[in-house]
């Protein structure tokens, strides 16, 4: 995939910068933290409730992290994240609260406006990270705002090993690879793992399926939906669920419900401007975080639809942010030589 040459626009007049990250969860920050120790001023918009999510993403919704390197005792989402945003700061990233609502591509500087200034003047960037991330995609059962994060999860190695699921009875949604893939994970916590798809089949590779119908810890309920999640208020303690053939339902005992019905990432702002795969997901150049668009840059969940983790997005977010001083330096050489000459 070699990178598409963009024209040229003006500058603008009311704000420019060598670099913009959009998205302020592990990648963005990273680069951030990176490129502003490299004296490039970075300017970060972290979105105000963008996606959904809080500044700093996802992890905002979690509660302990036990699997981020440097926290021996664990260390709630929230304040993870808030770590991140002071360490960028401190070293001179220019943080701004609120969300760009749209965004050109087609030529360098990239434009972009903030929400609500749609009409007005763009602002300018000579190289753009994106680093939006992803949202697990949620079911809407009924009382699963209640216990989401108290016993609701949609990653299995974030949160499998958390105390409350050690065990305990767990469930997982699904039936493809993914769900074949965390039902399998959970075994080693739960004390028994259910397993509910909706038909009576499996949409998982045959390799896959026969890994989780050999398993004699998960235990496979065909043709079965969740309907509720019910608890003691706190904590997730049972599941309601229906038979779609015969229509009865029962409460099925489970500590832990996790979804691996996919994720849906936040592209929306650059979709049909960049290349993204049949899921949305921004294709880069293997091994590398360079976008169909030269100078257009993604790191994090936004572009790995495989890892989803906090320190695969921060390693990304590395990777950009030296991608990036690269690319400037390449082009100031350029442009002195051409000077010269």
């Amino acid at each position: 995939m070699a990178p598409i040459t963009n024209g040229t626009v003006p500058r603008s007049t009311k704000m420019h910068s060598k670099v913009v990250i959009i998205g302020s969860g592990p990648a963005g920050h990273t680069a951030a933290l990176y490129l502003a120790r490299a004296n490039l001023n970075p300017v970060l918009f972290e979105g105000f409730m963008a996606n959904g999510f809080a500044p700093g993403g996802q992890l905002t919704t979690t509660t302990e992290i036990e699997n981020y390197p440097g926290f021996p005792n664990g260390i709630m989402g929230p304040e993870l994240m808030e770590k991140f945003r002071e360490q960028s700061v401190r070293f001179g990233t220019q943080v701004i609260t609120e969300t760009i609502s749209k965004i050109d591509l087609s030529a360098r500087p990239f434009r972009y406006w903030r929400e609500g200034e749609e009409a007005g003047e763009p602002e300018t960037a000579d190289t753009v990270i994106i680093a939006t991330g992803a949202s697990a995609k949620r079911l809407h059962l009924k009382g699963e705002e209640t216990y989401w994060q108290s016993g609701i999860s949609a990653c299995a190695v974030c949160d499998g090993a958390v105390p409350i699921f050690r065990n305990k009875p767990l469930a997982v949604i699904g039936g493809g690879d993914s769900a074949v893939e965390e039902a399998t994970y959970l075994t080693k916590y739960g004390s028994r793992v259910y397993v509910l798809v909706r038909r009576g089949e499996l949409r998982a590779s045959k390799i896959m399926a026969k890994r989780l119908m050999s398993n004699p810890k998960i235990t496979i309920l065909w043709n079965t939906v969740a309907v509720e999640c019910l608890g003691n208020g706190d904590l997730l303690t049972n599941l309601r669920i229906r038979n779609v053939l015969t229509g009865e339902e029962r409460d099925l005992q489970t500590n832990g419900l996790f979804y691996a019905v996919g994720h849906e990432p936040a592209t929306a702002l650059v979709r049909n401007q960049i290349q993204t795969d049949e899921d949305g997901y921004i294709v880069t150049v293997p091994g590398t975080t360079q976008t169909s668009v030269k100078g257009v840059f993604a790191a994090g969940d936004v572009q790995d639809k495989r890892y989803r983790q906090a320190i695969t997005s921060a390693g990304s977010g590395c990777m950009a942010a030296l991608e990036v001083e690269r690319l400037l330096a390449e082009e100031e050489a350029d442009a002195r030589e051409d000077t010269s000459t």
